[in-house]
């Protein structure tokens, strides 16, 4: 089922197509970054919030890898960092739109888990659109209590599509039969469906499309790319503005390549080492009072705007 949100934020305008992406990952150190068809800005988030004008009329924010139910050293309380990250999104000035979260909702798929950060996220008080990570399949019903309580109306495994604002959103899955090492997989069923969606869309149509495991291959080894990319992003070559947003790796890398900009979130409950930088990815224990240094929310705002940027990458400052 094709979900339809037109309707959603409050300028039923919606953006210009060649419109682009302004993004806020905030955590000890906020990034505020823009992207246009390009690689992105990066400034301190406090000077940026004082600097930049009012928010665009269309926002939304991206939550990544809760894991509530993790209590391990590298978070003792995983649903205490949940919360933090809600408390900061109620707090902005302007709600955003909406809120997707890219996976690992749960840490072992428990119902308490799921009834835990469904209540809490809840509590922002804006919509949310979920993807599956690979610990909310881990039930004996092998997803099915996701399903039932995040999936409803969505295909297969909980793939899905929606319009808001004149940008196309889709929300894939690629936690489902894992590949060697852990690579994630669409499969042919949701390559199909995801062909067919995009189908009658205009080639100015801006894409966003989420999903758990990042769909550019970051570190093969660790499982970190999904081994039937390329093939979905052969279905959105023709689009003039593809942003893919994921989660999974608990911190944030950026690519570009040509049309499609690629961004990684942070978790809310531990970060990993960087690729390569341990014998296996995994919770990373950090000093305790440095934790909220890897954590943080990403918010994504659409501004009108009749020019792309150039790519520009600057060092954080702040």
């Amino acid at each position: 089922m094709t979900r339809k949100r037109d309707e959603t934020g409050p300028d039923k305008d919606g953006v210009d197509r060649r419109g682009f992406l302004e993004c806020m990952t905030w955590a000890g150190s906020g990034v505020l970054w823009t992207v246009a068809g390009g690689a992105p800005l990066g400034v301190g988030l406090i000077h940026a919030l004082a600097e930049q004008p009012a928010l665009s009329p269309f926002s939304f924010l991206q939550i990544s890898d809760s894991h509530v139910g993790f209590d391990k050293p590298a978070n003792p309380n995983a649903l205490a960092t949940l919360r933090e990250a809600v408390e900061r999104i109620k707090a902005l000035p302007v709600p955003p739109s909406f809120m997707i979260h890219t996976g690992d909702i749960s840490h072992l798929s428990k119902d308490k888990e799921f009834d835990d950060a469904e209540q809490l996220i809840r509590d922002a008080g804006v919509p949310v659109f979920y993807v599956p990570g690979e610990h909310d399949l881990l039930d004996e019903g092998q997803g099915r209590a996701y399903l039932n309580r995040f999936g409803r109306g969505s295909r297969g495994a909980g793939w899905y599509s929606f319009d808001s604002n004149g940008v196309h959103f889709v929300g894939l899955v690629n936690v489902v039969n894992l590949r060697a090492g852990g690579l994630g997989n669409l499969g042919s069923d949701q390559l199909d469906w995801l062909r067919k969606d995009v189908a009658g869309l205009a080639s100015s149509t801006p894409i966003v499309v989420f999903a758990h495991i990042p769909l550019w291959s970051i570190y093969p080894e660790w499982g970190w790319g999904t081994a039937d990319a390329a093939q979905a992003l052969g279905h959105l070559a023709r689009f003039g503005s593809v942003t893919v947003l994921n989660g999974h790796i608990h911190q944030v890398m950026q690519k570009v390549e040509g049309r499609v900009a690629f961004h990684t979130a942070r978790s809310t409950a531990f970060p990993q080492p960087a690729p390569g930088a341990a014998s296996s990815p995994g919770p990373l224990k950090v000093p305790a009072g440095e934790l909220r240094r890897y954590l943080g929310v990403a918010s994504i705002d659409f501004v009108q705007g009749s020019e792309a940027l150039a790519i520009i990458d600057r060092p954080l400052s702040g």
